[in-house]
């Protein structure tokens, strides 16, 4: 996340991205089947909670609350300035309820849900445990320097149970050292303080427990300039190499690199991850140096796409570990 997710500052680009219909074309929510605006696992009865009890990230519960909250206000064409007066907020803390930023208590969500006309005794109590399990804390809310941002992808993050990440600059974040992390975080345009720094590295080293205890398979594309780019001087790059052909040894990683020699190709311009979840639908990120993107829906599909075509211009994982093993030695 421009020095957050992975550690580059980039623009939102071509190739992967929202859709002309914009962010949140469709709620996201988990399943097969829609009922009320939820889609539903097949064994699960009409009205029934909408997300999967084992998906334990209070982020995630909230990014789908706000999504079914701005699809019911929409449905009930009530203006946004409209709905934050009932609730006694301004419009931009709204927003931010809708895009699962913040969460929202009880008494708050009852009067939107009363606003917007909805009856159905079920869907309300869904939506209001989940805005109970919104406000609990996530590991990392003991982080407290964090930008916003930024823990909102970690708690997306640490739902997902997939990740297929494209990289043009830097390592992904799950695969970076310690000592790669915290030049990254260094070279901050916004000077973080020593303190900020090593929070946010620790949070880093936190977050690729994802990776070493199995609970998230990533598979990560690399353009050829990751592994050029000296970022840290030579000694950090070198152990860097390293640290990603052990990653690559794991059962739940996959590398592959895209050579200089391929020329111009598929979303040259811009990194992105698709987040996977288990019996949900998935969500793209995208960071972006004035703000970071979350789509979904078609947008999942057209990077998957995109993603697909990246892996087809990449050199097969055993070349990539190959082209690694070559760099790393004729870095020493």
């Amino acid at each position: 996340m421009g020095c957050r997710r992975s550690g580059s500052a980039r623009t939102a680009g071509r190739g992967c991205g929202r859709s002309p219909r914009g962010q949140f074309a469709r709620a996201f929510l988990p399943g097969q089947l829609r009922n009320h605006g939820f889609v539903t696992a097949k064994s699960e009865p009409a009205g029934s909670i909408g997300h999967n009890a084992a998906v334990d990230s209070p982020t995630f519960v909230r990014f789908q609350l706000g999504a079914q909250l701005r699809r019911l206000r929409d449905e009930a064409k009530v203006p946004t300035e409209r709905a934050a007066d009932v609730i006694e907020v301004s419009a931009s803390t709204l927003r931010r309820i809708e895009s699962g930023r913040v969460g929202i208590k009880g008494p708050a969500l009852t009067a939107l849900l009363n606003e917007y006309g909805v009856q159905d005794a079920a869907l309300r109590e869904t939506l209001l445990s989940m805005a109970r399990e919104g406000k609990q804390r996530g590991w990392w809310a003991k982080f407290g320097d964090l930008p916003p941002a930024y823990r909102q992808y970690i708690g997306l993050e640490s739902a997902a149970d997939q990740m297929q990440n494209f990289e043009t600059i830097v390592v992904p974040g799950l695969l970076q050292t310690e000592a790669y992390a915290r030049a990254m975080t260094n070279s901050d345009a916004f000077k973080p303080t020593p303190t900020a720094i090593e929070q946010r590295v620790t949070v880093r080293m936190e977050r690729q427990k994802l990776i070493s205890q199995g609970r998230l398979q990533l598979v990560a594309v690399l353009d050829e300039a990751v592994l050029h780019r000296q970022i840290g001087g030579p000694r950090v790059m070198h152990d860097q190499l390293t640290a990603l052909l052990e990653a690559a040894e794991l059962w739940n990683v996959t590398l592959q690199v895209i050579p200089f020699r391929e020329g111009a190709y598929a979303s040259m311009l811009s990194s992105f991850a698709i987040l996977s979840f288990p019996d949900h639908e998935g969500v793209v990120y995208i960071e972006g140096l004035t703000g970071d993107l979350y789509a979904e829906g078609v947008d999942v599909d057209r990077c998957a796409t995109v993603f697909h075509e990246l892996r087809s211009s990449a050199l097969s994982p055993s070349e990539s570990i190959a082209m690694i093993k070559e760099i790393r030695a004729a870095s020493r």
